[in-house]
């Protein structure tokens, strides 16, 4: 898979001018296992500890729209303020998470120890907050994102996307194109699902049929709850006629948010099609055994063509996993960071 290893001359930052021709900022990544199923289950359950006493969490409510408002979960380092203009890292979960997912709590403590204040972003109706909008959410819907990294400004902001969050943060900055807010200094997505089309088919293979159902009843117990909360129409007679991911899709996702289908949704929501405007640098990392992500998502020209781009694609390493041999164990959240840290202290060029 063809990858982009430099910027072109026209950086919008002064320094480093071209970060991806220092090859310092790359860990080296000796997988735990070489099997992504393995990887994915094992970093699913995987201890964490966060020392939440050291690092007190804080929430932080966001009105993004009209009667819609997301929930954040905020971390700080010790003696920083909410006010202050400090580096931070923006972090975005996947499909059907919250904040406390296991590699959200993984990206707190590597953010906290590389020197970064920490926000977790709730998606709309997650970590749950279904009574704090009128909508569901979908793969590609930006607003939410847009309008808390612009509320979030002057901190100089690292978007940090897993699987979902990823596609979101990724179609965000292409949205921005060449207007990306002055405070964006880079994004990282984790596992991200470039192509949704390629990736709701492959997950509905037979091999993935156990992921399949886990993701298919969140999202019905999720349509469920919202229902409830907001006092609508039972939703059991539709949902009852979901039978996988692209139905529900197709059923649910596409018609609540004005698509035609659910080709027509992952079409446009597909962050593929926007990464060739994007203006702002950009690393991807992603395991060519991912069970969900077939890499063929990643035939993407922009990769050629865009220096803004860049693609590490390491041969093991399953979904939003990355489980390391040695340490750091949690290698995706390291190299995240370490890449984010070559942009601390950089000022933004005149000629972006």
């Amino acid at each position: 898979m063809p990858h982009t290893e430099v910027f072109s001359e026209t950086s919008r930052y002064i320094a480093p001018p071209n970060p991806f021709e220092n090859k310092d900022w790359r860990i080296p990544y000796d997988p735990l296992c070489r099997q992504g199923d393995i990887q994915t289950i094992a970093a699913n359950y995987w201890p964490r500890y966060f020392n939440g006493q050291q690092y007190p969490t804080q929430s932080l409510y966001f009105d993004t729209e009209p009667s819609t408002r997301v929930l954040a979960k905020l971390n700080l380092q010790p003696g920083s303020e909410l006010g202050q203009a400090r580096p931070t890292v923006l972090a975005i979960h996947g499909l059907e998470s919250c904040d406390l997912a296991p590699y959200m709590i993984s990206a707190v403590q590597g953010a906290l120890r590389a020197g970064f204040d920490v926000v977790r972003l709730n998606v709309r109706n997650c970590g749950g907050t279904e009574h704090l909008c009128q909508t569901l959410y979908h793969s590609g819907l930006t607003v939410d994102l847009r309008s808390v990294v612009e509320q979030l400004a002057p901190r100089p902001l690292h978007l940090l996307g897993f699987s979902m969050g990823g596609n979101i943060a990724l179609k965000l900055a292409g949205e921005w194109g060449s207007q990306a807010p002055a405070h964006v200094r880079a994004v990282c997505g984790v596992s991200v699902p470039l192509r949704l089309d390629l990736c709701s088919r492959k997950i509905g293979l037979r091999r993935n049929l156990v992921y399949e159902v886990r993701f298919l009843r969140r999202l019905q117990n999720t349509m469920l709850r919202k229902a409830k909360a907001l006092q609508l129409d039972d939703p059991r007679p539709i949902l009852a006629s979901t039978k996988n991911i692209w139905q529900f899709d197709d059923m649910v996702t596409a018609p609540a948010f004005g698509f035609r289908d659910a080709a027509d949704y992952y079409q446009q929501s597909s962050a593929a099609r926007f990464l060739d405007r994007i203006r702002v640098p950009i690393l991807l990392l992603q395991a060519q055994d991912d069970p969900f992500i077939p890499f063929e998502a990643f035939d993407v020209p922009a990769f050629e063509t865009n220096p803004w781009v860049h693609l590490v694609a390491e041969q093991h390493g399953g979904h939003v996993a990355f489980l390391s041999r040695n340490r750091p164990r949690f290698w995706a959240i390291e190299q995240a960071m370490k890449f984010f840290q070559l942009f601390e202290g950089s000022e933004r060029a005149d000629n972006r």
